[in-house]
């Protein structure tokens, strides 16, 4: 995306062949170097060199590598404290508390977890956080993992706090520790905003020498900084202390190193922008004869706005590339009204700018709609590409989940209604299963199942939940059902991890990330709740999985059928990672086959190829030998799996 980015392999990379020990060493190191490192991993060195003592999180991309190059650092090396916590409010609760009681915290998480976070987050900034913190914001134009791609800038305006972002893994490391010395200073939060592919770009960071600091251990919280209990007659007064902390912070935003001036020369035309968008820009100017100015915004809320009006005042026309809303255009119109000046200022010009990535290609051809003189035409590629069919994401083979999803569908009738959650199982609102229906946020399916069912005596209601997402919010929607008897079906799909983020553990997994705990079982949980109904089974038992579904749906009121299997991608890789281990997988007895396609038109695994002549093939490098697609072909032509 930029010059700086290179391909050259990481050498320290935490998806790579290096150990986790080296990842670790490199991270711990104290003279100063240089490395090939993606965003997640400089950001890490960044939180050790800062003095960060207390980081929590939930997991969700882009964010969990970050906690990945955590994990490389010995529990007894590591120099802060690290949870992952049951969800994203809980992990920016601990990280306050920490940071109110002197040390200076941090916590991160994908863009829709500050939605989750959202209660406690938006007073962050009423409250006297004597050792500073940081919220680091995984944020997701282009949606490549999200339900939506949200403008997080909005809850920055909405919460007082300072919105750094930065555009490459060593703007990320300088960035952070930027926020980290602003956070310690004016004693408030700060969000260090990053996007999908700063996160996971790979960059040469030169870091800093770091030695070890010596902590005052002294719990340093005293209520006499605060208040800290936002009752009415204190609004008013906290309100008015975070806004001049803000006015304090914008006056030092005007000065610094963090935004930067590309003074190419050109008084005619400039170009005001931020992160991504930036590398992108720099990419589709490759190719232009007069480059504009350009400003390239480091401090992103408040705005530096003496640097912004200078830099108005001497272009005669100035586009703003802004990825998703237009909240930094709307101030910088304002800024020109109010200061009178007469730029023309140019935003956003059709809906297709407020969506999606702002790509090389895509900031391309919005420069093109600007100024249309500006970059050569681009020629059509007359290059005869061959098709490539779309391939939809789908769930692994073995997994729990279809075999559920193929034993559930036949308990149900076409008119029953099915609420989806948010996890792998998701995926069985794809054909050929098309279970759930509805989709909205984290533990949400039980409320909206409970809505679907009043007024309502003929159409049975289904909802799913995963195991991970019954601790981080499903636990409200279950006590609300229980508590005004809405008759509807939770079918608990649990797998014993967080198996969408990268099988992190979660509270009935028995072991937290620093060490093995108490596993909270989920049945206890529906039981302690005095849920009356509850089913258990292996969804490898599809048959018996089918039965239990049809008499839980003809219970009165809530009942419970917990459907288990643990995650075959996490199982698999433990197992190949085990001395003596032998690959398995299962063969089609051609003929026994009569070609039903019950494997490939139902239960769909992947492994199952339909050729050209009708036969149906095993994919080798797909299939590991589960054995549960047996108990799906009506002709027995599947056999059982053998070591190959």
């Amino acid at each position: 995306m930029s010059p700086a980015m290179t391909a050259e392999p990481e050498r320290f990379n935490i998806k790579g062949n290096i150990s986790m020990k080296q990842i670790g060493e490199m991270l711990l190191r104290k003279m100063s170097f240089s490395e090939i490192v993606m965003g997640n991993t400089a950001l890490v060195r960044g939180m050790i060199e800062a003095g960060t003592r207390v980081v929590t999180s939930y997991p969700g991309s882009p964010t969990p590598e970050i906690a990945e190059a955590i994990k490389s650092i010995p529990k007894d090396e590591r120099p802060f404290y690290f949870e992952f916590s049951t969800n994203e409010k809980v992990a920016t609760e601990v990280a306050y508390g920490a940071a109110v009681n002197g040390h200076l915290a941090t916590v991160f998480f994908k863009s829709v977890g500050l939605n989750v976070a959202a209660d406690t987050f938006v007073q962050l900034n009423h409250m006297n956080i004597i050792g500073g913190m940081v919220i680091v914001l995984g944020d997701d134009p282009g949606a490549n993992s999200s339900q939506n791609e949200q403008d997080n800038l909005h809850y920055a305006y909405l919460s007082y706090t300072p919105l750094f972002e930065p555009s490459t893994p060593n703007e990320i490391y300088t960035f952070y520790k930027e926020a980290a010395k602003l956070a310690t200073k004016m004693k408030m939060p700060v969000i260090l905003r990053l996007t999908t592919h700063v996160c996971h770009a790979k960059e040469k960071v030169i870091f800093d020498a770091w030695q070890p600091l010596e902590f005052d251990q002294t719990p340093r919280f005293d209520p006499e900084n605060g208040p800290y209990v936002p009752i009415a007659a204190e609004v008013f007064p906290m309100k008015a202390k975070a806004l001049k902390k803000l006015e304090e912070v914008a006056i030092e935003m005007n000065r610094s190193v963090l935004n930067r001036l590309f003074n190419n020369g050109n008084k005619a035309r400039g170009i005001i922008t931020m992160g991504l968008p930036f590398l992108s820009l720099m990419e589709a100017l490759i190719n232009a004869e007069e480059k504009p100015d350009i400003l390239k915004l480091g401090c992103v809320y408040p705005l530096p706005q003496k640097m912004i009006k200078e830099f108005l005042q001497n272009h005669k026309e100035v586009k703003l590339i802004e990825e998703l809303d237009n909240v930094i255009e709307k101030e910088i119109k304002a800024l020109a009204y109010d200061e009178q000046i007469h730029t023309k200022i140019i935003g956003k010009m059709d809906i297709a700018d407020w969506i999606g990535e702002y790509t090389p290609d895509k900031v391309y051809h919005m420069l093109r709609k600007t100024w249309p003189d500006l970059l050569p035409e681009k020629r059509p590629n007359k290059k005869n590409f061959p098709y490539v069919p779309q391939r939809p994401p789908q769930m692994c083979p073995g997994c729990g989940h279809r075999s559920a999803f193929h034993a559930i569908k036949k308990a149900l009738e076409n008119t029953d209604i099915t609420v989806a959650d948010i996890g792998c199982h998701t995926l069985g609102f794809l054909p050929p299963y098309k279970m759930g229906e509805l989709l909205m946020c984290m533990g949400a399916s039980t409320g909206i199942a409970s809505g679907l069912s009043l007024f309502n005596d003929s159409r049975k209601v289904v909802a799913f939940l995963g195991d991970s997402t019954f601790f981080h919010a499903g636990l409200p929607g279950i006590i609300n059902a229980i508590f005004n008897k809405h008759n509807i079906t939770l079918i608990l799909m649990e797998n014993g991890t967080t198996a969408m983020t990268g099988h992190q553990d979660h509270a009935a997994s028995g072991r937290n990330f620093n060490e093995l705990t108490d596993k909270i079982p989920v049945r206890k949980v529906f039981e302690g709740l005095g849920v009356k109904h509850i089913y258990e089974i292996d969804t490898y038992q599809q048959n018996k999985l089918t039965e239990l579904v049809k008499q839980a749906i003809e219970d009165k009121g809530f009942s419970v059928v917990i459907a288990r299997h643990p995650c075959m991608l996490k199982f698999t890789r433990e197992q190949r990672s085990k001395p003596g281990f032998q690959a398995r997988r299962v063969e089609i007895d051609q003929m026994k086959c009569k070609r039903i396609y019950e494997c490939i038109e139902k239960f769909a695994c992947p492994t199952f190829t339909r050729n050209d002549d009708g036969n149906i093939e095993i994919n080798t490098d797909l299939c590991i030998g589960d054995g549960s697609c047996l108990q799906t072909c009506p002709a027995t032509a599947i056999t059982p799996p053998e070591i190959v």
